[in-house]
Formats: C-alpha cells, structure tokens, sequence
C-alpha cells in the first residue's frame, strides 16, 4: 500500500462517526450505479469493495434481499460502523479472497485511491466467470471550481489527480473484462458555505496529495482570502457548486 493510500485509510477511519454526514454525492453516485444493474438477476454472492459505512450494501440488500453480502473495506473503523453482517479487512488491491468466488462486485468511489490496473486485475480474479462488475470513480475534471480558485492563490497541487476515462477503460479490458457501458458524467452538488464543502472534500480524502508540486503548511491570510473571494465569484442561487466527473463502469467476466 502506497503512502497516498494509507493516508486516506488514516483520514477514512478518522472520519467514520461523522462520514455519512459528508457523503451526499457518494449516495447519489450509489444510487446511480445500482440504477443500470437492478432489473439483473439476483446474484448469489455480492462483495461490496470499499464499502465504507455500508450504504452501498444496504441499498442492494433492499434490492436483492436473499444475496449473500460480503463488506470489504482497508479501514477497521469503517467496518465498525458499516452494519454489514459478513465483514472483511482488505486491500481492493491484493483481496483476501479465492479466485471466482464472487458474482457481483460492487465498488463505489474506492477505485481513486486505488493503482486503477491492479484493482481491475483482483476484481476479475474473484469474479466467477459470467460475473458482472459495477464501479464508480472520479475523473480529472473533478473539483474543477476548486482548482479554478486555488489557480488565483498558486500554481500548487491542492488535490489528488484522477485517471481518464481511456485509462479506467485500458485497465478493466486488460484484466479480462467486458465492458458492458462506461459513461462519465458531471454531478455538481452545491453548499450554502465554503466551510462545509471544504469539510466535503477532506472526508472524501481527495485533499491527500503527494509528490512533486504540492502545497505544503498552511496558507497565510492574504492567500486565503484570494480563494474565498476566488470561490465566492463562483457562487450560484442554488450556492457554492463542487462538480465531480463520475464514471461509471459495468463489466461482465
């Protein structure tokens, strides 16, 4: 597990009390991606990878009751609170899991934090084959006001970086999987203030940059008052808006 990815384990279990305070555009991205599987036959066995509090599990559970659910999750803390029966302690990356025991593998906005080809290589290895696959990512248009506001403080990295549709696409046809849609699409939330969309930010962990071009300390205040007035600029009736390009994958092994 790389630096990157065990900070966000830290920040994930960190925030498990207060996370689904936060996770309004993970719900949604949920909702969407169980959306184009629901009319499937029920599977036998469902992994939820990266299951966080178990929304994801939940929101299947109601769709397909008599499933066996698998919680899958790299931090403890998250697993605590996920309400999940059947829980595992895992790395998306390495699963600790038998080859072809899976027929549904469920990931939601974990594949981010992931290195895209190994993640892709383990959720075709456990699927059985006929199994199908459904994944939500980001894309690097992602949080494009903030990077617009931080543009007007420096020229610093202020967010991780996210792969491309292309790239996603290459890793899953490389693992073996067929992919049945993959679609990007723009889910703008708003907030009535930029404290609780930063707040956002940092529960979902994408504020966890390494590497060259970073910013590091604080800001001082002449700098951050350039990006509150940088993002207030961008306010709409509806308030302060945070776009995040979601794709969206279905596969079948």
């Amino acid at each position: 597990m790389n630096a990157l990815r065990r900070d966000v384990r830290s920040a994930f279990a960190r925030a498990a009390e207060r996370y689904d305070r936060w996770a309004g555009f993970q719900r949604t991205a949920a909702e969407h991606l169980l959306a184009a599987v629901a009319m499937l036959p029920a599977p036998d066995t469902v992994l939820d990878a990266g299951c966080g509090t178990g929304h994801g599990s939940r929101l299947m559970r109601a769709r397909w009751p008599a499933a066996h659910f698998l919680a899958l999750d790299f931090a403890p803390a998250m697993l605590a609170v996920c309400g999940v029966q059947h829980r595992l302690c895992g790395d998306t990356e390495a699963l600790p899991l038998a080859d072809g025991c899976i027929d549904f593998y469920w990931s939601n906005l974990a594949l981010q934090w992931c290195d895209a080809p190994r993640f892709a290589r383990e959720a075709a290895r456990v699927l059985r084959p006929g199994g199908r696959l459904a994944v939500s990512t980001l894309g690097p248009a992602t949080f494009v006001e903030l990077r617009c506001a931080f543009a007007d403080v420096d020229a610093r990295r202020h967010t991780i970086d996210f792969c491309s549709v292309a790239m996603v696409q290459e890793a899953f046809t490389a693992a073996g999987l067929r992919i049945v849609s993959l679609v990007s699409e723009p889910v703008t939330c708003t907030y009535p203030q930029l404290g609780d969309l930063l707040a956002s930010v940092r529960e979902l962990g994408a504020n966890r940059v390494r590497g060259d071009n970073r910013r590091t300390g604080l800001m001082g205040k002449v700098a951050w008052q350039r990006f509150v007035d940088a993002y207030e600029a961008q306010r709409t009736t509806q308030g302060l808006p945070l776009t995040y390009e979601t794709i969206f994958i279905h596969a079948e092994k």
